[in-house]
């Protein structure tokens, strides 16, 4: 834990985390010193990264590196948890750095850059509480809360130089800047910014097209769901009407032949009401053919022989008739009920019936 002072002048206790970065560079590998602050709202905000050159070398401003060492890059920028983390800014250093090396060593012979204003002393306690203050308007918000930590520097420019060796010495017949050139002052080019942000809204337009587009897809295939069950619930509705619609017509159909068959025997039963008290019972009730009549009447007066001893019986227990009376009545009555049943199951024979006894 170190302290590190904000543009404001505000200090806080931060984790830092300093060490080299492996960078390729034209065919060899160079270890880049650098120094991570993590915030105290960390992984929610970017950590604050500098450059931290040993005394043999020099920072070389840039598009993400300032005169004090500070590193601006978009993923910083736009930093967001949890897909952004601590190991793919490393190796976002690593590309950027093996394109734009940040440092080259310091040269023995009076330096062909002029000097810069003390920046600190680049030790394991660096704090950039130096750094000159940025206009405001020219970053946008800090979220975390700090306010001396922007995104991105203010509008300004910096020397096309020549391009410096990176570790070794610049060559002696380089010539110095002079005073007529853009100074260093620690300003990134207003082109360079312009583009970061562009690039940011970029970035964040499609992430918010992206999710977006996630929605109303969701919201689409929720809909194209429930269509199917409207058209589902649709089909049955129609299936359940038209079995309705045939009942319908079935039972009216139905209805239609019952009126008219209640129509005919109210008539049948009108026409048997007016004739009643004219027709004999014998009369009303016609067989088809002569064996058909011999039959009913057969049978008629056979049943008529079971009721009279029946009722001969019930006169002997009431002692209306005596005994004798009671056999020879029965006598007679049961040799006559055999002959009308002998002839009428010879009828029934004849006409093509079932026996009945």
């Amino acid at each position: 834990m170190d302290s590190y002072v904000f543009n404001d002048g505000s200090s806080r206790e931060l984790l830092s985390l300093s060490g080299t970065i492996p960078v390729p560079y034209k065919g060899n590998t160079y270890n880049i010193p650098i120094c991570l602050w993590l915030l105290d709202t960390y992984p929610f905000n970017p950590p604050i990264c500098f450059v931290k050159p040993t005394s043999t070398m020099t920072i070389k401003t840039g598009k993400h590196v300032d005169a004090n060492g500070k590193i601006y890059l978009p993923y910083l920028h736009e930093w967001k948890h949890p897909p952004s983390d601590l190991l793919g800014l490393i190796q976002i250093l690593i590309v950027v750095f093996g394109e734009e090396p940040p440092v080259f060593s310091r040269s023995t012979a009076p330096a062909p850059y002029p000097m810069y204003p003390a920046t600190g002393p680049p030790n394991s306690s660096y704090m950039p509480g130096v750094i000159p203050p940025y206009p405001p308007a020219a970053h946008p918000a800090n979220p975390s809360g700090y306010g001396g930590f922007p995104g991105y520097p203010p509008a300004g420019q910096y020397p096309q130089t020549s391009g410096p060796q990176i570790f070794p010495q610049p060559p002696a017949a380089q010539p110095p800047v002079t005073s007529s050139g853009p100074a260093r002052d620690g300003t990134i080019g207003e082109d360079t910014i312009r583009a970061s942000l562009i690039s940011a809204v970029s970035d964040k337009l499609r992430w918010r097209m992206k999710e977006e587009m996630d929605r109303a897809q969701a919201e689409l295939n929720a809909l194209k769901r429930t269509e199917e069950d409207l058209k589902k619930g649709h089909q049955k509705l129609e299936e359940m009407v038209t079995r309705l619609e045939q009942e319908v017509t079935e039972v009216d159909k139905n209805i239609e032949t019952l009126r008219k068959k209640d129509e005919e025997l109210g008539v049948v039963v009108e026409k048997m009401e007016s004739q009643s008290e004219y027709r004999d019972i014998d009369e009303v009730i016609v067989p088809t053919a002569p064996l058909y009549k011999q039959i009913l009447n057969l049978y008629a007066e056979e049943n008529a022989i079971e009721d009279t001893i029946f009722y001969l019986g019930e006169a002997l227990r009431r002692g209306v008739i005596d005994l004798d009376v009671f056999l020879k009545h029965v006598r007679l009555l049961s040799r006559k009920q055999f002959q009308l049943r002998a002839l009428m199951q010879k009828a029934r024979k004849t006409a093509g019936l079932s026996d009945l006894y």
